[in-house]
Protein backbone atom coordinates (compact mmCIF):
# COMPACT_ATOMS: atom_id res chain seq x y z
CA UNK A 1 0.00 0.00 0.00
CA UNK A 2 1.28 3.49 -0.58
CA UNK A 3 1.18 5.88 2.01
CA UNK A 4 1.10 9.59 2.49
CA UNK A 5 3.50 10.27 5.58
CA UNK A 6 3.73 13.91 7.05
CA UNK A 7 6.10 14.37 10.14
CA UNK A 8 7.66 17.53 10.72
CA UNK A 9 10.91 15.92 13.11
CA UNK A 10 13.19 14.30 11.03
CA UNK A 11 14.36 12.08 13.18
CA UNK A 12 10.77 10.46 13.72
CA UNK A 13 9.84 11.36 10.10
CA UNK A 14 13.34 8.62 9.12
CA UNK A 15 12.15 5.99 11.67
CA UNK A 16 8.82 5.86 10.47
CA UNK A 17 9.42 5.94 6.59
CA UNK A 18 11.93 2.81 7.43
CA UNK A 19 9.21 1.20 9.95
CA UNK A 20 6.66 1.25 7.36
CA UNK A 21 8.62 0.32 4.74
CA UNK A 22 10.67 -2.93 6.27
CA UNK A 23 6.66 -4.21 7.16
CA UNK A 24 5.06 -3.78 3.60
CA UNK A 25 4.26 -0.04 3.59
CA UNK A 26 5.67 2.05 0.25
CA UNK A 27 6.02 5.93 1.47
CA UNK A 28 4.45 7.53 -1.80
CA UNK A 29 5.19 11.08 -0.06
CA UNK A 30 7.15 12.21 3.27
CA UNK A 31 6.60 15.49 3.91
CA UNK A 32 7.18 18.04 6.83
CA UNK A 33 4.64 20.94 6.34
CA UNK A 34 1.26 21.28 5.38
CA UNK A 35 1.47 22.95 1.89
CA UNK A 36 3.77 20.06 0.84
CA UNK A 37 0.93 17.77 2.71
CA UNK A 38 -1.83 18.84 0.70
CA UNK A 39 -0.10 18.63 -2.64
CA UNK A 40 0.80 15.16 -1.33
CA UNK A 41 -2.73 14.10 -0.85
CA UNK A 42 -3.73 15.21 -4.66
CA UNK A 43 -1.69 11.77 -5.61
CA UNK A 44 -4.38 10.01 -6.91
CA UNK A 45 -1.61 7.10 -6.71
CA UNK A 46 -1.90 7.80 -2.58
CA UNK A 47 -4.06 5.28 -0.85
CA UNK A 48 -3.75 6.22 2.52
CA UNK A 49 -2.19 8.97 4.89
CA UNK A 50 -0.03 8.33 8.42
CA UNK A 51 -0.45 12.07 9.88
CA UNK A 52 1.13 14.26 12.67
CA UNK A 53 -1.82 16.37 13.91
CA UNK A 54 0.02 19.68 14.48
CA UNK A 55 2.67 20.95 11.06
CA UNK A 56 4.24 23.82 10.06
CA UNK A 57 3.79 26.51 9.73
CA UNK A 58 1.17 27.55 12.56
CA UNK A 59 1.37 23.96 14.79
CA UNK A 60 -2.07 23.63 15.49
CA UNK A 61 -3.43 21.37 13.21
CA UNK A 62 -2.73 21.44 10.19
CA UNK A 63 -2.44 17.64 10.09
CA UNK A 64 -6.20 17.35 11.41
CA UNK A 65 -7.54 19.82 8.86
CA UNK A 66 -5.88 18.18 5.65
CA UNK A 67 -7.01 14.80 7.43
CA UNK A 68 -10.95 16.24 7.16
CA UNK A 69 -10.39 17.93 3.90
CA UNK A 70 -9.38 14.72 1.80
CA UNK A 71 -11.96 12.12 3.35
CA UNK A 72 -13.81 14.62 2.04
CA UNK A 73 -12.59 14.78 -1.39
CA UNK A 74 -12.37 10.95 -1.24
CA UNK A 75 -14.59 9.55 1.20
CA UNK A 76 -13.28 6.56 2.90
CA UNK A 77 -9.68 7.54 2.31
CA UNK A 78 -8.04 5.76 5.36
CA UNK A 79 -6.09 7.91 7.82
CA UNK A 80 -3.95 7.47 10.76
CA UNK A 81 -3.29 10.78 12.69
CA UNK A 82 -0.76 10.66 15.33
CA UNK A 83 -0.70 13.26 18.53
CA UNK A 84 1.79 13.98 21.21
CA UNK A 85 -1.13 14.54 23.36
CA UNK A 86 -5.01 13.52 23.89
CA UNK A 87 -6.83 15.86 22.24
CA UNK A 88 -10.37 15.22 22.63
CA UNK A 89 -11.48 17.27 19.59
CA UNK A 90 -9.22 15.93 17.15
CA UNK A 91 -10.50 12.54 17.92
CA UNK A 92 -13.79 13.59 17.53
CA UNK A 93 -14.30 15.75 13.92
CA UNK A 94 -12.61 12.73 12.94
CA UNK A 95 -14.87 9.96 13.91
CA UNK A 96 -17.93 12.47 12.50
CA UNK A 97 -18.29 11.13 9.77
CA UNK A 98 -18.85 7.53 11.06
CA UNK A 99 -17.22 6.32 8.06
CA UNK A 100 -14.48 4.42 9.38
CA UNK A 101 -11.08 3.96 7.93
CA UNK A 102 -9.70 5.95 10.48
CA UNK A 103 -6.92 6.09 13.65
CA UNK A 104 -5.65 8.43 16.47
CA UNK A 105 -2.89 7.15 18.48
CA UNK A 106 -0.60 8.50 20.53
CA UNK A 107 3.13 8.89 19.33
CA UNK A 108 4.52 6.55 22.39
CA UNK A 109 2.72 4.37 20.53
CA UNK A 110 5.03 3.81 17.96
CA UNK A 111 7.31 2.96 20.24
CA UNK A 112 5.31 -1.03 20.06
CA UNK A 113 6.30 -1.71 16.53
CA UNK A 114 3.54 -4.39 16.37
CA UNK A 115 0.69 -2.38 17.93
CA UNK A 116 1.76 0.56 15.77
CA UNK A 117 1.92 -1.42 12.30
CA UNK A 118 -0.94 -3.53 13.42
CA UNK A 119 -3.31 -0.40 13.79
CA UNK A 120 -1.97 1.06 10.41
CA UNK A 121 -2.92 -1.75 8.37
CA UNK A 122 -6.48 -1.91 10.33
CA UNK A 123 -7.30 1.66 9.15
CA UNK A 124 -6.14 1.30 5.63
CA UNK A 125 -8.48 -2.18 5.93
CA UNK A 126 -11.47 -0.05 6.75
CA UNK A 127 -11.08 -0.29 10.75
CA UNK A 128 -10.96 2.18 13.05
CA UNK A 129 -8.49 2.36 15.70
CA UNK A 130 -8.61 4.77 19.04
CA UNK A 131 -5.88 4.93 21.26
CA UNK A 132 -7.25 3.59 24.17
CA UNK A 133 -5.83 6.92 26.60
CA UNK A 134 -7.93 8.72 23.77
CA UNK A 135 -11.33 7.02 24.81
CA UNK A 136 -10.47 7.20 28.65
CA UNK A 137 -9.62 10.90 28.13
CA UNK A 138 -12.91 11.56 26.05
CA UNK A 139 -15.31 9.65 28.79
CA UNK A 140 -13.76 11.50 31.54
CA UNK A 141 -14.23 14.90 30.18
CA UNK A 142 -17.91 14.29 29.34
CA UNK A 143 -17.90 14.28 33.18
CA UNK A 144 -15.94 17.81 33.50
CA UNK A 145 -17.19 21.48 33.48
CA UNK A 146 -15.47 23.09 29.95
CA UNK A 147 -13.86 25.67 32.08
CA UNK A 148 -12.49 22.96 34.17
CA UNK A 149 -10.56 22.15 31.39
CA UNK A 150 -8.34 25.19 30.83
CA UNK A 151 -5.21 26.00 32.71
CA UNK A 152 -5.09 29.22 34.78
CA UNK A 153 -3.24 31.23 32.05
CA UNK A 154 -6.19 29.73 29.65
CA UNK A 155 -8.78 30.94 31.75
CA UNK A 156 -6.86 34.39 32.23
CA UNK A 157 -6.52 34.46 27.82
CA UNK A 158 -9.98 33.79 27.48
CA UNK A 159 -11.01 36.48 30.24
CA UNK A 160 -9.28 39.04 28.11
CA UNK A 161 -11.07 37.61 25.16
CA UNK A 162 -15.08 37.87 26.43
CA UNK A 163 -12.98 41.86 27.00
CA UNK A 164 -13.03 42.19 23.57
CA UNK A 165 -9.25 42.74 23.27
CA UNK A 166 -7.45 41.24 19.90
CA UNK A 167 -4.58 38.99 20.45
CA UNK A 168 -2.12 42.25 19.88
CA UNK A 169 -3.79 43.78 22.82
CA UNK A 170 -3.50 40.43 24.85
CA UNK A 171 -0.09 39.45 24.22
CA UNK A 172 0.86 43.76 25.24
CA UNK A 173 -1.20 42.64 28.58
CA UNK A 174 0.53 39.57 29.17
CA UNK A 175 3.72 40.08 28.17
CA UNK A 176 3.98 37.53 25.55
CA UNK A 177 4.31 37.32 22.21
CA UNK A 178 1.61 36.83 19.62
CA UNK A 179 2.16 33.30 18.46
CA UNK A 180 2.24 32.46 22.54
CA UNK A 181 -1.31 34.10 22.33
CA UNK A 182 -2.37 32.35 19.14
CA UNK A 183 -1.44 29.10 20.99
CA UNK A 184 -3.14 29.45 23.97
CA UNK A 185 -6.02 30.55 22.13
CA UNK A 186 -6.10 27.09 19.74
CA UNK A 187 -5.59 25.32 23.00
CA UNK A 188 -8.99 26.81 24.44
CA UNK A 189 -10.66 26.02 20.95
CA UNK A 190 -9.59 22.47 21.34
CA UNK A 191 -10.83 22.08 25.09
CA UNK A 192 -14.05 23.87 24.86
CA UNK A 193 -14.66 20.99 21.97
CA UNK A 194 -15.47 24.42 19.21
CA UNK A 195 -15.78 22.91 15.97
CA UNK A 196 -13.08 23.23 13.64
CA UNK A 197 -14.35 26.51 11.66
CA UNK A 198 -13.92 30.28 11.51
CA UNK A 199 -11.83 31.08 14.31
CA UNK A 200 -14.21 34.32 14.59
CA UNK A 201 -16.84 31.65 15.22
CA UNK A 202 -14.98 29.85 17.64
CA UNK A 203 -13.85 33.54 19.74
CA UNK A 204 -17.45 34.05 20.41
CA UNK A 205 -18.78 30.42 20.98
CA UNK A 206 -15.84 30.10 23.68
CA UNK A 207 -16.65 33.79 25.41
CA UNK A 208 -19.87 32.81 25.30
CA UNK A 209 -18.97 29.64 27.22
CA UNK A 210 -17.01 32.15 29.37
CA UNK A 211 -20.10 33.83 30.24
CA UNK A 212 -22.44 31.20 30.92
CA UNK A 213 -20.42 30.21 34.33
Amino acid sequence: MRLVLAEDHALLRAGLIQLLESTGFTILHAVDNAPALSAALLDPAAEAAVLDVRLPPTQTDEGLRAAIAVREARPGFPVMVLSQYVEQLYARELLASGAGAVGYLLKDRVADVAEFVDGVRRVAAGGTVLDPEVVATVMARQREEPLERLTPREREVLGLMAEGRSNAAIAGHLHVTDKAVAKHINSIFTKLDLPIGEDDHRRVRAVLTYLRV
